[in-house]
């Protein structure tokens, strides 16, 4: 049975699984563990039910579940054949698919053998690498999930924004919640950016205490599932130390945002103790860093990003940057601070253009840099974060990278202080709030 009073509506995602609904490709959904894909998949089959789908048409099957651990490929095939209603269309959902080993034989028969749609989660990117992409290309169609985005966390939160009469006879947003009660939009992003976007969070409360319970439970499955495990399911054994992964995790946790390159990450370990030189015998190489760095972005714990040369329009193989899929982790990680506020409001914009369809990377243009150009199709946008445009310096050090290029595709510029001008020479400034609330 679905508890539907406990679904909350994730229609980004939900939009796109329905715009493939009885296609031909398997319809994976990847994401960071306890992002909502398992709810994704529930949304999927309340909405099949609404439209006519019978429960018999129905296969559900969760791999987290101890009923199926010790399935294969076979026992899988064998399950799912016993289940099917003959003569009727069948839609089959696989939650976590890669615990089975050889999955995608057992998938690609079903694709072949029945009458039937299929929905599939995993939480690590692996299961679309290389081999297995190659062995249902053009088969499967990605819906790549995030955690909660800040609109998201308004709703699942309870929150509904209202237009107030502000005392210069303009309106003004606030947020009100369930009792009435109204806060200034700043104060409820501000709780966005120390819990996060985790939909967890939602059933335990905006309690820190509780959170950061949540939030290590999230930490170790993720380190521990689907990095250590499923090293050893592959039988590879390169990360095999839990300690060496979890520094470089901080390290990376510490410097989203930052230009960074494996060898440096290498020599900061080395320098503070935390690594032994390589060059010694026995110790991790800057080839064994990577492999840590991979398993990571893997299981989408941190996203990576290439630079791009505005003027040369190539990409370059210098230092790139890393994001981490969700603030509320940082924090558990690192301990709540400020005193880096601007990279963190950096990630969360970086995450947002993601899920608004964008690919993203950092522009470099001369020796200045544009924190994003995101594009699309036929669209791009110039991007530039800052916390404050008041300050003439800072005015100057976001616009100036912007005024060199000569396209005519938006440029703006996100702050959470854009001052008093809305715009300079046509790029625009905007509130980043404001930004992340609009449609």
């Amino acid at each position: 049975m679905i508890d539907t009073h406990k679904l909350k509506k994730r229609d980004l995602y939900l939009n796109k699984i329905i715009a493939f609904q009885d296609t031909e490709p398997v319809k994976v959904v990847t994401g960071i563990r306890r992002c909502g894909k398992s709810s994704l998949l529930k949304l999927m089959i309340l909405h099949l039910k609404e439209n006519g789908v019978t429960d018999d048409q129905i296969l559900e099957m969760n791999f987290e579940s101890y009923a199926y651990k010790n399935m294969n490929s076979d026992s899988f095939y064998e399950y799912v054949r016993q289940h099917i209603v003959r003569n009727k269309r069948m839609y089959l959902f696989f939650d976590e698919v890669q615990r089975v080993p050889d999955w995608e034989d057992a998938v690609n028969s079903f694709r072949v053998d029945f009458n039937c749609d299929i929905y599939v989660t995993g939480s690590n990117a692996y299961m679309l690498s290389s081999e297995y992409a190659t062995y249902l290309s053009g088969r499967c169609v990605e819906i790549k999930m995030l955690p909660l985005s800040f609109s998201e966390f308004l709703t699942f939160h309870d929150f509904e924004i209202r237009e107030t009469k502000s005392a210069l006879g303009g309106t003004r947003k606030q947020a009100f919640d369930k009792a009435g009660e109204h806060y200034e939009l700043y104060e409820v992003f501000d709780a966005y950016m120390r819990f996060g976007g985790m939909p967890g969070i939602a059933d335990v409360g905006l309690d820190q205490e509780k959170a950061l319970v949540l939030l290590e439970g999230i930490y170790s499955t993720v380190i521990v599932r689907d990095i250590l495990e499923r090293e050893n399911r592959r039988g590879q054994k390169r990360i095999t130390d839990p300690v060496l992964l979890k520094k470089i995790v901080m390290f990376l946790a510490d410097n989203i945002g930052s230009s960074i390159s494996v060898s440096s990450i290498g020599n900061t370990l080395v320098n503070e103790g935390l690594l032994e030189d390589g060059r010694r015998k026995g110790t991790p190489s800057a080839h064994t860093v990577q492999a840590y760095v991979n398993a990571l972005l893997e299981a989408y714990f941190f996203y990576d990003i290439k630079r791009f040369d505005i003027k040369g329009k190539e990409f370059l193989r210098t230092l790139g940057k890393y994001y981490i899929v969700d603030i509320g982790l940082r924090n558990y990680l690192l301990g709540f601070r400020d005193r880096d506020s601007g990279h963190a409001i950096e990630n969360v914009v970086y995450f947002e253009l993601l899920r608004r369809g964008y690919d993203v990377s950092i522009g470099k243009i001369d020796n200045s840099e544009v924190d994003f150009i995101a594009t699309k199709a036929d669209d791009k946008l110039y991007v530039q974060v800052t916390e404050s445009m008041t300050s003439e310096d800072v005015r100057k050090r976001e616009l100036t990278p912007l005024r060199k290029i000569s396209d005519n595709y938006e440029k703006i510029v996100l702050s959470l202080n854009t001052g008093m001008d809305s715009s300079y020479d046509g790029i625009k400034s905007i509130n980043l709030i404001d930004w992340l609330i609009s449609e």
